[in-house]
């Protein structure tokens, strides 16, 4: 996931949430505005969503004269967005209409009864035929019906500074063709660069669904097919070898010091840190990271790096031992949603409808580094141009894998969190986190499991 920092709520925030309560009418209490609730970046200095949004808001005023606009920012890290977010929605007093959803929560949000289905506008709205099936996928339910609106999606992939690289003796064209080809290079900056961080790769419960996704299921979706969970059985996967072997990488790589000291690793704002200090300032040779990070080092980003498109090079993430396909990839994506209390869900879509725009949907692509997920978007010259890396990460979608799209996935993820940490800090061996891993498992997903990997 995109990197965030704790939870802090901005007065802004908390002002607009003890309003929605005090006045006892919740996103009902006026039936001209549409309250919209979205996460905002924890850096001060980055302000993409907000300022895209206000665009559209200004838009819609203008397209729907006597129709207002509530934005409702929740300045936090992810996982306390969507605690706070959840908490808004059990309540038609605080619930917003227009809500922004991770997709990997967006299905338990949908069993807890949160989220309306978009059946309806669906079948009215003709640019829902230019998104592609992967993302139409990724916001449908296990009743068929779909929930959100995608509006990007992204891919990771390895990040390494050139010029430590030359330093180390190391090509400028690296392209790893296993994970010992990564630990190789990680080894040799550590010997001959040694003021330097050879190797970051996210882990531990601190940074949350940024760890796992970024971190632990780019490696293990690069040891078998389906690793995690067996859709053919619709059973999860207990922690096997693919599993082990995963949480021995992480374990070497932090055993060796190959990577940043664990209580930087672990900090929840460990992902601010990698973008705005450690490789901007060349303290970081590799990174295993998402398509994304480039905005924040533009003219309008949060830390302004005239030189990283030339400075940072990109690899593929390499399959374990090189195996077919030879390169692995993982993306998730945002949609917006309407809510299940809403009482203004006729206007809430509309403002989807302005939102998604074919203007507006390469804007947002265009500003948030997004990799488009509709085919008129993909086609533009706009965003073709974007951003330094775009056509590399885009490509990458052929080797891409998604997050078991299910309810229990928030809590299957924790479990995973909780695995990582314990061979980060050293106080389990690989065999034994993974062992505990599917201990949890069975409860998580009520004994629904298949034998080891």
């Amino acid at each position: 996931m995109r990197p965030t920092a704790p939870l802090i709520l901005t007065a802004a925030t908390l002002v607009a949430a003890a309003g929605l309560t005090a006045c006892g009418g919740g996103s009902g209490s006026d039936p001209d505005t549409v309250k919209i609730a979205y996460n905002r970046s924890t850096d001060n200095k980055i302000r993409f969503k907000d300022n895209f949004l206000a665009g559209v808001k200004k838009e819609f005023e203008k397209a729907n004269p006597g129709k207002k606009v509530k934005l409702i920012p929740i300045q936090a890290q992810d996982n306390d967005y969507a605690t706070k977010v959840q908490q808004m929605m059990r309540s038609p007093k605080t619930a917003p209409d227009l809500v922004y959803e991770d997709t990997f929560r967006i299905n338990s949000d949908i069993t807890a009864g949160y989220l309306r289905p978009l059946d309806e506008y669906l079948a009215k709205w003709q640019t829902w035929d230019q998104f592609v099936d992967t993302a139409k996928a990724a916001a449908k339910a296990e009743d068929g019906k779909t929930y959100g609106i995608p509006d990007g999606t992204d891919t990771r992939g390895l990040w390494f500074n050139k010029k430590i690289f030359a330093r180390a003796g190391l090509p400028a064209d690296w392209q790893p063709g296993s994970w010992d080809d990564i630990l190789a290079a990680a080894r040799t900056i550590k010997k001959k660069v040694p003021d330097v961080t050879p190797l970051n790769v996210y882990t531990g419960k601190g940074p949350g669904e940024t760890a796992v996704m970024q971190g632990f299921e780019m490696l293990l979706y690069g040891t078998g097919e389906n690793p995690l969970y067996d859709p053919k059985a619709k059973k999860w996967v207990t922690g096997g070898k693919g599993f082990e072997d995963a949480l021995g990488f992480i374990k070497t790589v932090y055993d060796e010091k190959l990577g940043p000291d664990v209580s930087d690793a672990l900090d929840p704002n460990v992902g601010t840190t990698v973008s705005s200090e450690w490789l901007p300032e060349e303290k970081l040779a590799i990174d295993l990271d998402g398509s994304w990070l480039g905005q924040n080092w533009l003219k309008s980003g949060g830390k302004p790096w005239p030189e990283w498109s030339k400075t940072l090079g990109q690899a593929a993430m390499p399959t374990q031992n090189g195996q077919a396909p030879g390169k692995v990839s993982m993306s998730g994506g945002w949609t917006w949603a309407i809510t299940a209390k809403s009482k203004n869900p006729d206007l809430a879509w509309k403002f989807i409808e302005q939102m998604q725009t074919k203007k507006n949907a390469v804007e947002w692509c265009v500003v948030d580094a997004q990799i488009a997920v509709r085919k008129d978007v993909a086609k533009d010259p706009r965003y073709l141009s974007s951003m330094p890396g775009i056509t590399f990460f885009t490509d990458l979608v052929k080797y891409t894998h998604y997050r078991p799209a299910l309810p229990v996935y928030p809590q299957v993820s924790t479990a995973i969190g909780e695995a990582m940490e314990s061979v980060t800090t050293g106080d389990a061996s690989p065999d034994k986190a993974a062992k505990s891993y599917g201990d949890q498992l069975k409860t998580i997903a009520d004994g629904a499991t298949v034998a080891k990997g």
